[in-house]
């Protein structure tokens, strides 16, 4: 299990369309999370072509979501965008290994694969966007007791 650039941007990405109720351009999103617009552009597409947002054409255009954020689970975007995230082969697919039933390792990788299979599951776009503006509050208030007070 390997989650690439492609699952993580996809998420960000997911989470700044979350924030907002306009629709925003690729470029706005690439520069808000360092992300390459050709990149996130082909990333997009997936996310469009599956149905978690939609774009609209113009001057005011760009994309938002199509669904709640808390109706789009971290686990439906990743295998959208990753495919399958068993850690070995012979979790999805026993034919690809001789030693299925046989092998010492087979449970643990299948325990792994339940785990992070929950953990994605029970996390939606709307728990990360929480996530990052709690982040975002702690980093503000962070900075404001770093400024000299120079009332007295």
């Amino acid at each position: 299990m390997w989650i690439s650039t492609r699952g993580q941007y996809g998420l960000r990405a997911l989470v700044e369309l979350a924030r907002e109720t306009k629709p925003l351009a690729i470029k706005e999103i690439a520069e808000r999370q360092g992300i390459s617009g050709a990149y996130l552009e082909q990333i997009l597409a997936l996310l469009r072509r599956a149905g978690y947002i939609k774009s609209t054409r113009g001057a005011f255009g760009g994309y938002m979501l199509s669904k709640a954020p808390d109706q789009i689970t971290t686990l439906e975007v990743i295998l959208t965008l990753e495919g399958s995230l068993a850690p070995v082969a012979c979790v999805e697919d026993s034919s690809s290994c001789n030693h299925v039933n046989a092998c010492g390792t087979e449970n643990l990788w299948r325990r792994v694969d339940a785990t992070v299979t929950s953990i994605l599951l029970g996390c939606t776009v709307a728990d990360l966007l929480e996530e990052a503006e709690f982040k975002d509050a702690v980093q503000v208030m962070k900075q404001q007791e770093a400024k000299p007070n120079y009332q007295s």
